[in-house]
């Protein structure tokens, strides 16, 4: 059994000798790398403190460079004026990993994924320090996390929470972030939230949208999350913003093409599901069907392709099983009655994707 990855833990008005009394915001600079050219990387940061003591929490955004809606939704929030801390610290991150951010990749030069490379090695991989340097500067001055993320490269996906729920802070971080869809489960071996939970700090991660993107629709579900997760904390004032319903996903499948052709969608990012549905159907390019996909139980659909072209065994839904007693049309009753910003964001969503009547005459909206 490896041992446990232990922080120092550091204040979080103190950065290199600068610093950040209570009742103050700052713009540091954090030394993670250096360039081909030799030139210092640094990653720009936002600290915002308030007067009274409280929980220092970081948000991140970027950790894959092409995942760049959280970026807009930090932004968002460092030029809110009404984002004022009751107490507590926030580290504030648009873009995490700079390098990758600076060449459009989701990988590093060196062609690794820096979230499957925490908490680090200060002698390893390019990727390894950077990791070790992320862990040692900024979760070392943290008792929570929230990380912000999008769907890989040609996917989109419905906002949801991915956290750890058999543990109790985890657990009350996701429930108070206030999205529709919460997926239970620790995370890969390596990953940052994973990595940052295990060091004592809570932390789950956003997933939403696609890459190259800042999209309205899930900007606003991260900065209403973020702030509903500070509110939870006694950090900031007002009211949470939850949606009309929530569920637990504890099991996800993606559904894959059978043939190769050309995808007409059935479904959009966030429609609730039933078995025996029609997702997709596969057809040749002049349009004559090969095969239909369907729906394997009750579902939401958490994420789907961008890209209707497929060749067998490619992965074109991913669904989350609904709980056994959670009956779909209710959820879909409940999301229209509200018409709040789930529903907005089903529809902006929808526009990635050309969706079809099953009989594929036609596009057509899918049945909420």
């Amino acid at each position: 059994m490896p041992k446990p990855f232990i922080l120092e833990r550091k204040p979080v008005g103190n950065w290199n000798g600068q610093k950040i009394g209570p009742g103050e915001s700052r713009d540091v600079k954090l030394s993670v790398s250096e360039s081909y050219s030799g030139l210092n990387v640094r990653i720009p940061i936002h600290i915002h403190r308030a007067e009274a003591e409280g929980p220092t929490v970081f948000v991140t955004a970027a950790l894959h460079g092409d995942e760049i809606n959280g970026t807009g939704a930090i932004r968002q929030l460092i030029q809110e004026p009404e984002f004022r801390l009751l107490k507590g610290s926030v580290i504030l991150v648009p873009v995490l990993n700079l390098l990758a951010f600076d060449r459009h990749s989701r990988y590093l030069p060196d062609r690794r994924d820096l979230n499957r490379c925490f908490p680090g090695s200060p002698s390893g991989s390019l990727a390894s320090r950077m990791a070790h340097t992320v862990f040692t500067e900024i979760v070392s001055r943290c008792d929570f996390g929230i990380d912000l993320h999008t769907a890989a490269v040609r996917r989109t996906n419905y906002p949801n929470v991915r956290a750890d729920l058999l543990q109790p802070a985890i657990r009350r971080l996701a429930v108070a972030f206030g999205s529709e869809i919460i997926i239970n489960g620790k995370g890969p071996k390596g990953a940052f939230r994973r990595e940052a939970c295990a060091s004592g700090c809570p932390c789950i991660i956003m997933e939403g949208g696609e890459v190259w993107k800042v999209e309205p629709g899930i900007v606003a579900s991260a900065a209403r999350g973020v702030k509903n997760a500070l509110r939870e904390l006694g950090m900031l004032g007002g009211e949470a913003e939850s949606p009309s319903y929530q569920v637990i996903i504890n099991k996800t499948k993606w559904v894959r093409a059978e043939r190769g052709g050309f995808l007409q969608f059935h479904v959009s990012p966030g429609d609730i599901v039933e078995q025996h549905q029609p997702l997709a159907t596969n057809t040749t390019l002049l349009g004559h069907e090969r095969s239909v996909l369907h729906a394997p139980f009750d579902a939401v659909v958490i994420g789907m392709t961008t890209l209707p072209a497929v060749s067998p065994g490619e992965p074109v839904c991913h669904l989350g099983k609904l709980p056994d007693e959670t009956r779909p049309a209710e959820l879909r009753r409940l999301r229209s009655e509200e018409a709040g910003l789930e529903e907005r964001v089903v529809e902006h969503l929808a526009s990635s994707v050309l969706v079809f009547e099953q009989t594929g005459s036609s596009p057509s909206p899918p049945s909420r």
